[in-house]
């Protein structure tokens, strides 16, 4: 086995989790970060994140110092420490997708050598890293798993757009296929992130972990959203019933919204994927998913209403949707639930416009279909609907933006209530 002293570290996939933890661990060790896209890594070795989860300047100076990107996987082969951060996305039928994380275990398989370990930090449910990867490196490598080498599980923690909570000051779990690896594991890891660590007892107890802190979080949410929709109907403000419910002190503070994001609006179907092999039927955490993918529906249906009320033609009218990545302040626009806005207002012949001044459109175009513009539009128009909470758009003035008899929606509870004519 590896010794510390001695360890390089190999992280495959710089995308929002890889390229934050790989310029962290760059602070340490030598390390490689190695990514697929060829206009990733070269923008990366130019000194910027297009995902703005690394400043410019710390980026240039771990490349001062040493840490470099790459797409060619023979830079790789002389690491020993393997750390895979690709993405664990689900499919149209909301069935995980586990093919990034397979061809990752690969292109591992075709360059490991005897005495190394293998960390996978993406989300999964409890026996993938196992019972799915272990076993595709054992047949491409020929080697052993546990005797030439060695696998661990550490779960990403990022949150995207957070400045506070960043890499290293959030507590990391690890874990490992041995007890000495497990422990070697935590060494590294403990060595970067001053928040410290959590040594889990096994690899499946900590890939559990992590499946269940976003399932968690999403099931309160969908608490919460299904309140918003029983108090819409009741001519309650729900923000107002929050407000006074929080002043308990065990009540816990969640919001109505939209529930996107590569974490909370996929990993409780990871979850359910593994209990139903298993011969159980998840109740509560389908229940829940089926509510907040539910939201961006009822928002447009909302509008609408609202419109209808106002004597305010929908057919030919012109929308405008302030925000489309799936939170505020960030570019990141993964499984953003906003597109189910924009694709049920225009179900009803509605003229949509998509304003969101951290997007990269060309992205937005790719995943979505759907043109998004940076700058703010000059016309005139007969809904707003405030869909993402940017600071951009807490200062607008949107009586310059509509027209004299128009509605205002506000998904995220940021506006004035004297403004808005209906919010979750």
């Amino acid at each position: 086995m590896i010794h510390i002293d001695n360890i390089k570290i190999g992280v495959i996939g710089l995308g929002y989790v890889g390229l934050p933890l790989a310029r962290l661990f760059s602070t340490k060790f030598e390390t490689i970060g190695y990514d697929i896209n060829l206009q990733r890594v070269d923008a990366l070795m130019g000194g910027h994140d297009s995902t703005l989860e690394v400043s410019d300047e710390l980026l240039q100076e771990a490349l001062n110092k040493g840490f470099r990107c790459t797409t060619n996987l023979e830079d790789i082969r002389e690491c020993n420490f393997y750390v895979v951060t690709v993405p664990t996305p689900i499919d149209e039928n909301k069935v995980p997708d586990l093919r990034p994380l397979i061809s990752a275990s690969k292109s591992i398989g075709k360059i490991i050598s005897k005495g190394d370990i293998v960390v996978y930090e993406s989300t999964v449910y409890p026996g993938v890293t196992e019972e799915e990867c272990v076993p595709i490196i054992e047949s491409v490598s020929g080697l052993t798993f546990n005797q030439d080498f060695f696998a661990g599980y550490s779960p990403e923690r990022i949150n995207p757009g957070d400045k506070e909570h960043t890499v290293e000051k959030i507590v990391k779990v690890t874990s490992g296929s041995t007890p000495e690896v497990a422990k070697l594991i935590d060494t590294v890891y403990s060595s970067v992130i001053t928040a410290g660590t959590h040594l889990a007892s096994s690899i499946k107890v900590a890939e559990a972990a992590k499946v269940i802190e976003n399932a968690q979080r999403d099931i309160n949410i969908a608490f919460v959203n299904e309140l918003a929709k029983i108090f819409n109907k009741m001519g309650i403000d729900t923000q107002e019933v929050l407000t006074a419910a929080g002043t308990k002190w065990n009540f816990l503070p969640f919001k109505p919204g939209l529930v996107g994001g590569h974490c909370i609006g996929i990993d409780p179907y990871y979850l359910a994927q593994a209990a139903q092999r298993y011969g159980y039927h998840p109740e509560i955490i389908l229940s829940g998913r089926r509510i907040n993918d539910s939201m961006g529906k009822y928002v447009a249906n909302q509008v609408i209403k609202l419109m209808l009320k106002k004597g305010i033609q929908v057919l030919g009218s012109h929308i405008l949707v302030l925000g489309f990545t799936f939170k505020e302040n960030c570019p990141d626009v993964r499984n953003t639930r906003v597109i189910d806005i924009v694709n049920t207002l225009k179900e009803y012949n509605a003229e949509v416009t998509v304003h969101d001044p951290w997007i990269n459109p060309e992205v937005a175009k790719h995943e979505y279909g759907v043109e998004v513009l940076t700058t703010l539009p000059k016309e005139k128009f007969d809904a707003v609907i405030l869909a993402v909470a940017h600071n951009e758009f807490k200062s607008l003035d949107l009586s310059q933006i509509t027209n004299g008899d128009k509605v205002i929606f506000d998904v995220k509870g940021v506006l004035e209530n004297s403004s808005v004519d209906g919010k979750l």
